[in-house]
């Protein structure tokens, strides 16, 4: 695989590409947004003018795209794979999307000759312009392994968890526990705050503890505490990947209690906008 193309160009996509190319390969990039067309194309990155010279062309395509609607518009609309992909093409949704939608998806392309697996990403901007972000993969053993080169240039930490689907559920699961966590290490803080005891100091307590998580040592000291909240990750990107693990929730019929509980304070944060930070969350708690 020499040719590798990007569709979504926002800052996820866009540092992807770039980490594409400082791995050696060469990358087109398309995104319907002018603005983001322009951004790649000044970074010295051939831009198309339609999806379809993405699929005709690259050896590969990596989607980042926000929703589950935008995915199957893209991989089975009018201008998709479906309408002269380069035979063998390798599709890679790097999205948080719908399992269900992407098994719907895999489907439709396999009779095409056309592979998709599901490799939605951890790490924000950031890791997408450093080639560090973590990815969980769903996918056959085959198609994982082809892309492996792929996503080894845009990524630090791989973890293939099954099939077609089980990446974005496993995604869902993480997302999950990351609005979760930080509702919970906002509930602590406060308390221990009340309590007399430093925030700061809190969270190295905890961290030395059973009790950390991702947010206690990674969110709560780059983004809460010092009130940057800039993650680069928004409050409408966790709301739409929260609604999608309560789908997947009901679609399954299980009774799970706290998972509704923290659905209903995120379906009750409309106070911060869908624009701010992910982590603002804890601004319902800390106020």
């Amino acid at each position: 695989m020499r040719t590798i193309g990007v569709i979504g160009l926002g800052n996820m996509g866009r540092g992807m590409a770039l980490s594409l190319r400082r791995g050696g390969f060469t990358v087109m990039g398309y995104d319907p947004a002018p603005g983001a067309r322009a951004a790649l194309e000044a970074d010295g990155i051939t831009v198309a003018a339609t999806p379809s010279a993405l699929w005709r062309d690259c050896d590969a395509v990596v989607l980042s795209l926000p929703t589950p609607e935008v995915v199957e518009a893209v991989l089975l609309g009018p201008d998709g794979p479906l309408h002269g992909a380069k035979a063998g093409l390798l599709i890679v949704d790097t999205s948080t999307s719908d399992p269900k939608v992407t098994r719907r998806i895999a489907a439709a392309l396999e009779p095409a000759g056309l592979a998709l697996i599901d490799a939605p990403v951890s790490g924000g901007p950031k890791g997408a312009h450093a080639a560090t972000l973590t990815m969980v993969i769903g996918g056959s053993d085959a198609a994982v392994a082809l892309a492996e080169p792929v996503l080894a240039a845009m990524s630090a930490t791989r973890v293939h968890v099954g099939g077609v689907g089980a990446g974005h559920v496993t995604k869902l699961a993480n997302n999950l526990l990351c609005a979760a966590h930080l509702i919970t290490a906002a509930e602590a803080v406060r308390m221990a705050a009340e309590a007399g005891v430093d925030p700061e100091r809190l969270l190295a307590g905890i961290n030395a503890g059973s009790g950390r998580s991702g947010v206690t040592q990674v969110n709560f000291p780059t983004w809460v505490l010092n009130g940057a909240f800039d993650s680069g990750f928004t409050m409408k990107l966790m709301r739409k990947d929260v609604r999608l693990a309560e789908g997947l929730i009901g679609a399954l019929d299980l009774d799970l209690p706290l998972a509704a509980q923290v659905g209903r304070l995120w379906r009750e944060s409309a106070g911060i906008p869908d624009d701010g930070d992910f982590n603002a969350i804890v601004k319902l708690q800390l106020a």
